[in-house]
């Protein structure tokens, strides 16, 4: 058994949905969630450049003893997971390979739409995942870069977002997709708008959950799972102090909670 905490990082407020799970499924497990808040979005930057912040915040995350690090963003998983699993001797799990386990496990008709940032569709990472399940999914990517700062702005559930859906989610629509793809983890946090504008007979797939199912499985089979009985607790740092991040977390995660700043590039 191991008591130390799970490292959890995203590029903002978005893999407070894949911490959300992961306290769900792991309630006794300690985790310490790193937003870089500082450079949000994470969609347009090059490979080079998200590696580096991916490492920073790996190197952050490890200066507070975590046992395991839970990529909760899907660019930086698409553009990062393969050489900081290479670099680092500890777990290190993305959200793309449950996110396509799922997809392909649901679809009924074999067209699976992803719908992400820039990074992740150029990357087609979703793509090459949901293939090796089965090759004969054909898979509709859409880069929907507006959707972050929708979130990071608290517009999710707002007129903004349900125009900017309408327009993104058109083409999807018009191929006939029975699934998509979630693929960027602030999504979720817009899921009622997407469902609205795509109808009840398409299946949203949220990749945190199986990413949660995941990150136990791992722990079970490494022995780190901790014996502690009671409730862990949940530390929050940000690149940058944002009274949205906090007043957003707050609310999408109905609990009280304290943020503090990083200088991320230190790290």
């Amino acid at each position: 058994m191991d008591e130390r905490g799970i490292g959890v990082f995203d590029s903002g407020l978005g893999g407070l949905t894949v911490l959300k799970e992961i306290k769900r499924i792991l309630p006794n497990e300690n985790i310490v969630y790193f937003g870089d808040t500082a450079r949000v979005p994470y969609g347009p930057r090059s490979k080079e450049t998200i590696i580096k912040y991916t490492f920073q915040a790996i190197n952050f995350l490890r200066t507070k003893d975590v046992k395991a690090i839970v990529i909760a963003c899907n660019t930086a998983t698409a553009r990062s997971l393969a050489e900081a699993q290479e670099k680092y001797d500890i777990p290190i799990i993305g959200v793309i390979e449950a996110g396509a386990r799922t997809a392909a496990m649901t679809t009924k008709n074999g067209k699976v739409g992803v719908i992400g940032t820039e990074g992740t569709i150029k990357s087609r990472a979703y793509n090459q995942e949901i293939k090796k399940i089965n090759k004969k999914i054909k898979i509709y990517g859409k880069a929907c870069s507006l959707f972050v700062p929708i979130v990071e702005e608290g517009w999710a559930n707002t007129e903004v977002a349900r125009l900017t859906a309408k327009e993104y989610l058109k083409d999807l629509k018009e191929k006939d997709v029975d699934s998509i793809v979630l693929g960027c983890t602030h999504y979720p946090i817009l899921k009622r708008t997407i469902g609205e504008e795509v109808g009840m007979d398409v299946k949203l797939v949220n990749p945190a959950r199986e990413t949660a199912y995941d990150l136990k499985k791992q722990l079970e089979e490494k022995n780190l799972m901790t014996s502690r009985e009671e409730a862990g607790t949940c530390e929050y740092f940000v690149s940058d102090i944002n009274e949205k991040f906090t007043s957003i977390a707050r609310e999408f995660l109905k609990r009280k909670i304290d943020v503090s700043k990083v200088e991320i590039q230190r790290y």
